[in-house]
């Protein structure tokens, strides 16, 4: 698909509720431009799948879909084959609905983790600490290092897009002692908006880039997707009075990549990872 190809997947999400953000096509179509794949019916868009290529042996398949009057014919499924054909070799990821995790396991893929949507409406005061800075492009080197350990390969391309600051999207860096010790980005959806990633060495610093980021957008609902086993993650989500909304199974088909959950308190977005 090409880029504006893939605006109409973008758009099938939004019908889907998977509420994607309003800035996303951009920094996710870069991630890997020959990864977003269509099939086409007399010249229509019916069904797609994302399937990108992450350094040389990791992809992430997302944007599964086939529009609802195309469903139960094997459009889908031809084009599942073919987002797999252009990941074949790699180790591979995805989040799962739970509607589709059946499928996904006969095609090879492992519970690795569940990661669940928290979503409410969030008011905080802009805390007032030195540690704090706004994501701007003196960060971007230091910020694409830190990033580094928390995904399988690397992805600076998309990353450098999706931390430059926009008018629907902005991020915060927590520095302490001169070092990187988290950051977060916050961008607005079709719903209220969506905080992702947000990455932080400590509980407390963690809160911290929560309350900066939500301190920015006081105004509808708040959403953050923790990864289950980081409980410490959905502590913090509770803490602020949100609520489980929606839930994936984080998969993997082949090497299960060993992340730093702990340190993980919202995963970066649910399509690519």
């Amino acid at each position: 698909m090409t880029r504006r190809e893939f605006d109409t997947a973008i758009a099938w999400a939004a019908d889907e509720g998977w509420n994607p953000g309003l800035d996303d096509g951009e920094p996710f179509h870069s991630a890997d431009p020959h990864g977003f794949i269509g099939t086409w019916l007399d010249g229509r868009l019916i069904a797609c799948i994302s399937a990108i290529r992450y350094g040389g042996d990791f992809g992430f398949i997302g944007f599964y879909l086939c529009h609802p009057g195309f469903r139960g014919n094997g459009y889908g499924l031809q084009t599942w084959h073919a987002g797999m054909a252009h990941l074949d070799g790699r180790s591979m990821g995805l989040d799962g609905v739970i509607d589709q995790q059946e499928n996904y396991q006969k095609s090879g893929f492992q519970l690795a983790h569940r990661n669940v949507r928290f979503g409410g409406s969030v008011s905080c005061d802009t805390p007032d600490d030195a540690r704090l800075r706004r994501i701007g492009p003196d960060l971007f080197d230091g910020l694409v290092t830190y990033d580094a350990p928390f995904f399988p390969a690397s992805r600076n391309t998309f990353l450098r897009l999706w931390i430059n600051p926009t008018p629907t999207r902005t991020g915060f860096a927590l520095i302490d002692d001169g070092g990187l010790t988290g950051y977060g980005i916050i961008r607005q959806c079709r719903d209220g908006h969506k905080i992702g990633p947000l990455f932080a060495d400590t509980e407390d610093g963690a809160d911290l880039l929560f309350r900066a980021l939500a301190s920015t957008r006081n105004d509808g609902p708040l959403y953050i997707d923790p990864p289950e086993p980081n409980t410490a993650a959905t502590t913090l989500a509770e803490r602020y009075a949100m609520a489980p909304v929606f839930e994936t199974a984080r998969m993997y088909r082949g090497s299960s990549p060993d992340l730093p959950l702990a340190r993980t308190f919202g995963i970066t977005t649910f399509e690519l990872g």
